[in-house]
């Protein structure tokens, strides 16, 4: 498994506190699945916040049919990226995954109200929208920060 940093201009040089996030690629047909929150107009790699006593691949398969209603079958970890800003470290771990079901998502209320809901995309299609994080510098730098870790990652596992 490789692993991938990037340092945000606002890192301190040293985190104190630590986020790990499991994070699911599906890609069926040429098409990435991805969560949509059309409110902010923002994309997304399904995936979130690894609960105590859980483990990856349970965290990956939770955060799918929560996100996307799929029930997934995950690889081993493919790909770790950790980002650094101000006292933080965030690491996401990136797992592929084979949908074999479906079920009812369980959105939280912040996902309800972003109008968060699952939406195919051409994996080229994408890559072309994470790949403009930089235009978000100096406008939504959450935006800039989201859209580069999906790039990174999506660039670094699609070998389409």
């Amino acid at each position: 498994m490789k692993t991938i940093e990037i340092v945000g201009k606002n890192y301190f040089g040293h985190w104190t506190r630590e986020r790990i996030a499991c994070r699911c690629v599906v890609i069926e047909d040429g098409r990435v699945l991805l969560s949509y929150a059309a409110r902010d107009d923002l994309w997304m790699i399904p995936g979130g916040g690894l609960e105590a006593g859980e483990d990856e691949g349970t965290c990956c398969v939770r955060e799918m049919a929560e996100e996307t209603g799929r029930v997934v079958l995950p690889s081993a970890c493919a790909l770790e990226l950790d980002e650094y800003y101000e006292d933080c470290k965030y690491v996401s771990r990136y797992f592929f995954g084979v949908v074999v079901g479906r079920c009812e998502p369980k959105r939280t209320e912040a996902e309800r109200r972003m109008g968060m809901e699952p939406r195919w995309l051409p994996v080229g299609e994408a890559l072309d929208i994470f790949s403009r994080h930089a235009d978000y510098t100096d406008t939504d730098e959450e935006r800039r920060g989201i859209y580069q870790r999906e790039y990174t990652a999506l660039s670094e596992l699609w070998k389409g």
